[in-house]
């Protein structure tokens, strides 16, 4: 049973996906797209990963503000969310995912990844930082 994992951002969505135990989430790859509204060639890329990999349900991170309120982020992951079960027909869990980013950002620098180098890994290892929080929590 592997799990997919989802960083999504107004031109890109990190992925992750777990290992066949649930234990580890490893990055995959960073869909990126032309604008926020394009979404159909990013759904299908999803549902290609979800194939590819045997996904039985989509961790998708939850951009809530720090202050534990929704804001415009927030309300778009939902809409995406709706759109992954639809198109899938999948459990889509929401994870809070604030501050995923700074962590991927940290482990990035500590794995000596250059600065300039590491805009291209940030939103898939956001993906897996989500992910192994979501496996991490499950597992206490």
């Amino acid at each position: 049973m592997r799990i997919l994992g989802l960083d999504y951002g107004t031109r890109t969505v990190g992925v992750a996906v777990s290992d066949e135990l649930g234990v580890t989430a490893q990055p995959v790859m960073t869909i990126e797209r032309k604008s926020e509204n394009k979404l159909r060639k990013t759904l299908a890329k999803i549902e290609e990963i979800i194939d590819e990999y045997k996904v039985s349900f989509v961790v998708l991170g939850y951009p809530k503000n720090m202050d534990n309120t929704i804001g415009p982020r927030a309300l778009a992951t939902e809409v995406f969310k709706e759109h992954i079960e639809r198109r899938t027909g999948l459990r889509v869990i929401l994870q809070d995912e604030r501050l995923s980013t700074v962590e991927s950002e940290r482990i990035l620098m500590e794995a000596g990844v250059r600065r300039e180098n590491r805009k291209e890994f940030v939103d898939k290892m956001a993906a897996a930082v989500i992910l192994q929080s979501y496996l991490d929590s499950m597992r206490q």
